[in-house]
């Protein structure tokens, strides 16, 4: 009975289309990116180490990725050279020690919703670094290629708009619930910072340097994957040499013991939530959604993680929203469709064209095989000539 019964779920579940399941999937991934963005900004309310949480953070997912790496990867796994080891420290450099630092300093200053906002331009980024480098083709010549190019410009506009220009408050809820929390922060540099402490430029730069670490790593992240096939492998290595340099990085400048001690339930469990379900759940969840779906379709739900931390931060942290960020979020959402679209263009006209040089191919080979087959039923010599 135990056993029919647990079957029944499982046999609901697969019944249930493909396309539902991944709809399903990427709706909870970007409930479960939103909740990070709002637990992380809760974590620093509540005195958590900028440095001492993305250690304990990437302890959880090196042990959760780990045992899935050793085990699931160990025939496609090349053997590890000085090389690797290398490239594997650089991609920790730029897609974990600086994108996770970036992200919580420039959080710190500014509020989730912004967070979440300008991490909609990393695809639109990545297209320009990979275009800087010569990976991606840029062909302004097709409707794809302009697309591209606009969707990227109006990324980096928005950006631009989200650091420069504050605005008035559109929003505000009442009463805020952030207020005592957010009114003893102390901004690095206090000319530039708002009347609630916060350094609300110096904060969006760091995010943009938090974007062009992801970007950078995304970038990196191809050409290795070409020659080490095992993603599983190379992200818990990654991972690993990431823990390495934040533990040294908080061993330097952290000089607090008492930043490394657990002080409630609250800080553990947003550490908790940030390794378990930030890191180990939503790589998983999203590799199956890239594998199933493409990266396309995966890129496409980014802007519903926007609008839920919205609601998430103005519920649980009283957030105010302000007029240059809805302009620059708005922005960058259009960029981010554009340059999705004309990457689905490329491939559309790619599939095209590769179809029509298959049809071009084989109708040669039917054209030499009737010449050959015409050849060996028609006499060697001219009829004129045989009666010679």
């Amino acid at each position: 009975m135990a056993e029919s019964s647990s079957a029944a779920p499982k046999r609901m579940w697969c019944s249930v289309p493909e396309r539902l399941q991944l709809h399903g999937a990427m709706l909870a991934l970007q409930f479960g990116y939103a909740g990070f963005h709002v637990v992380s900004r809760a974590a620093l309310n509540m005195g958590v180490s900028k440095l001492v949480f993305p250690v304990y953070r990437n302890i959880i997912a090196l042990l959760l990725l780990l045992p899935f790496a050793y085990f699931l990867e160990k025939k496609d796994r090349p053997g590890l050279t000085l090389n690797f080891l290398l490239q594997f420290f650089l991609l920790a450099l730029v897609g974990i020690t600086a994108n996770q630092g970036f992200y919580l300093l420039g959080l710190d200053n500014t509020s989730p919703t912004f967070a979440s906002a300008i991490q909609n331009s990393v695809p639109a980024i990545t297209f320009l670094m990979a275009a800087i480098l010569r990976i991606e083709q840029v062909t302004v010549n097709r409707k794809d290629g302009v697309a591209k190019v606009i969707g990227t410009f109006f990324c980096v506009a928005g950006a631009t708009v989200i650091t420069l220009y504050k605005g008035p408050t559109i929003y505000s809820p009442s009463p805020p619930l952030h207020s005592s929390a957010t009114s003893t922060l102390t901004p690095l540099f206090p000319s530039l910072g708002d009347a609630k402490g916060k350094n609300w430029t110096l904060g969006c730069i760091f995010l943009i340097g938090h974007c062009l670490s992801w970007s950078g790593w995304l970038v990196l992240q191809a050409p290795l994957l070409k020659k080490y096939p095992a993603r599983l492998s190379v992200t818990s290595f990654t991972c690993f040499f990431g823990l390495i340099q934040f533990l040294v990085i908080a061993l330097i400048f952290e000089r607090d013991s008492q930043a490394w001690v657990f002080q409630s339930g609250g800080e553990v469990f947003t550490i908790l939530y940030a390794g378990v379900v930030a890191s180990g759940i939503a790589f998983a969840v999203q590799i199956w959604c890239i594998d199933r779906g493409g990266p396309v379709f995966v890129a496409v739900y980014q802007p519903v993680q926007t609008l839920v931390v919205a609601i998430m931060a103005s519920l649980a942290l009283g957030e105010e929203f302000y007029l240059g960020g809805i302009i620059g979020a708005i922005m960058i959402v259009v960029g981010l469709y554009l340059v999705l679209w004309g990457k689905s263009e490329e491939k559309k006209f790619a599939k095209e064209q590769l179809a029509i040089a298959s049809t071009v191919e084989q109708g040669g080979a039917t054209r030499a095989a009737s010449q050959a087959k015409a050849s060996l039923t028609q006499p060697l010599l001219p009829s004129s000539t045989e009666n010679v």
